[in-house]
């Protein structure tokens, strides 16, 4: 398969979990990409999976000179670009009483301002007819408890989106999000979450979800090359890769 052949992308949040999944999709078709993380692990296993097509670099989008340093690798690894994926991204589940002020600034760090500026940074460098996807969730609108910072952050992201979507009119880059529901990756969606907490949450995701599972890591990787590619005609939009979490479906009853 080479239908990205000759395509380049930069994805944040690249080397484990969604990122890498989507970039190992891209460069299996033939594309060039740029990853970030910033667990030294992970960037060395990435590389391994990603090979000579994929160029891992620690990153970290929290950190505004990071960032910086980041468009100037790209210029110089890939010049220009097809695709931005702004997926790096920060959770952790804390109750509105006993939210602290470090976590929210580092929900926001990450998830909302990392995001802003990297989109800003890394913008001149997409082709002028290219996507860029930023990653929100489903917790944007669902209220769940112990998802305030988180789900703020990302609510804020999809306004990022659909704002870019309407500046960047004018050299036809679309600007879209992909909304993902419980999804299997190795930190369940959760920074730091100890093994039962996983445990539960994934167990709690499957009997929530309609279609009485999870979804994979791939499957969220080809909703974002579908929006970047395929989607020609769709900007400022946000697709749900939920399993129907979010639609206000319900299982049919003996599943």
């Amino acid at each position: 398969m080479n239908g990205y052949a000759g395509r380049k992308a930069v994805i944040t949040g690249g080397t484990m979990g969604m990122g890498l999944a989507t970039a190992k999709v891209f460069v299996e078709g033939g594309g060039e990409v740029v990853v970030t993380g910033r667990n030294a692990e992970n960037l060395a296993a990435a590389q391994a999976e990603l090979g000579a097509k994929g160029h891992v670099v620690k990153s970290d989008t929290a950190v505004p000179a990071d960032i910086d340093a980041l468009g100037g690798i790209v210029e110089e690894k890939l010049g220009r670009i097809d695709l931005l994926f702004v997926n790096a991204g920060f959770a952790q589940l804390g109750e509105f009483g006993r939210v602290t002020e470090e976590l929210f600034d580092a929900t926001f760090g990450v998830n909302a301002k990392g995001a802003y500026f990297t989109a800003q940074r890394l913008a001149p460098l997409v082709n002028d007819g290219g996507a860029i996807v930023f990653t929100t969730s489903i917790a944007n609108e669902s209220g769940t408890p112990g998802m305030g910072p988180y789900g703020a952050s990302k609510a804020a992201v999809r306004s990022f989106a659909k704002v870019i979507a309407a500046e960047l009119l004018p050299r036809n880059i679309r600007v879209n999000a992909v909304s993902p529901g419980f999804i299997d990756t190795p930190t369940g969606g959760i920074t730091g979450a100890a093994p039962e907490m996983l445990r539960a949450f994934a167990k709690l995701g499957d009997e929530l979800t309609p279609m009485g599972r999870h979804g994979s890591a791939e499957e969220v990787a080809r909703a974002v090359l579908f929006l970047a590619f395929e989607a020609t005609f769709t900007t400022g939009a946000e697709l749900t890769v939920d399993g129907g979490l979010g639609q206000r479906i319900s299982r049919p009853q003996g599943r």
